[in-house]
């Protein structure tokens, strides 16, 4: 599997209103070895262009304008995967509820230690870049999907459907003998080493197809 390379150093995004809070995080967030950004708004930093390297995002609940939950609906409809830690100055069972159903990995009440955070961020930029290094392998089989033709990729539904080369040959009007060209070429282009994993990247790129539909496009 593809790796996030982990010389690349984590980026914490801070998004709050409080210059205060912005300032106190950034230092503790610097202190731990990673690099902070900090936003008064989240227009902000939704203006700022993504980066893809591992990372999460600390948000304030409470902001002027478009707030965190309003926030996290607008990166969740994007398609945006960064872990989001919210904090908030007064705890709402409703609002909490909803942040974490829709995705946050924490909810933190203010004021917090800074142990309770930095725990909090130290899984959330695992869980980034388990997100970004299965992104990346499912792009690389995305490519070598791409590389096949219109009936290279017949036959390869065909086969991973469970139907022998004699069955595929009568499906699509063909040879047997043609069927074994094409599912040998289709071995090579998917880098497949054996008939089960190219099962596997098959329901692998099905998966991906499902949150990006035009992904695998014929």
């Amino acid at each position: 599997m593809l790796q996030v390379a982990p010389q690349v150093t984590p980026i914490v995004f801070v998004v709050d209103d409080d210059i205060s809070v912005r300032e106190s995080l950034e230092s503790l967030i610097r202190s731990e070895g990673w690099q902070p950004e900090t936003f008064a708004s989240a227009q902000e930093f939704l203006d700022r262009p993504q980066a893809l390297v591992p990372g999460c995002l600390v948000l304030d609940i409470s902001l002027p304008g478009l707030n965190g939950l309003e926030l996290q609906e607008r990166l969740s409809a994007a398609g945006t995967s960064m872990p989001i830690i919210f904090i908030t100055g007064h705890r709402d069972v409703p609002m909490t509820v909803k942040a974490m159903k829709a995705g946050a990995v924490e909810f933190l009440t203010k004021p917090f230690s800074d142990d309770v955070l930095l725990r909090a961020i130290r899984a959330a930029i695992e869980r980034s870049r388990v997100a970004l290094s299965r992104d990346a392998e499912i792009q690389v089989l995305r490519d070598c999907y791409a590389s096949l033709s219109p009936r290279e990729r017949q036959v390869m539904a065909l086969v991973v459907s469970g139907l022998l080369n004699k069955q595929v040959g009568g499906e699509l009007g063909i040879s047997e003998i043609t069927v074994k060209a094409h599912r040998g070429k289709v071995m090579q282009k998917m880098k497949a080493d054996s008939f089960a994993e190219l099962v596997k990247m098959d329901a692998r790129l099905r998966l991906g197809s499902a949150a990006n539909p035009t992904a695998r496009s014929a």
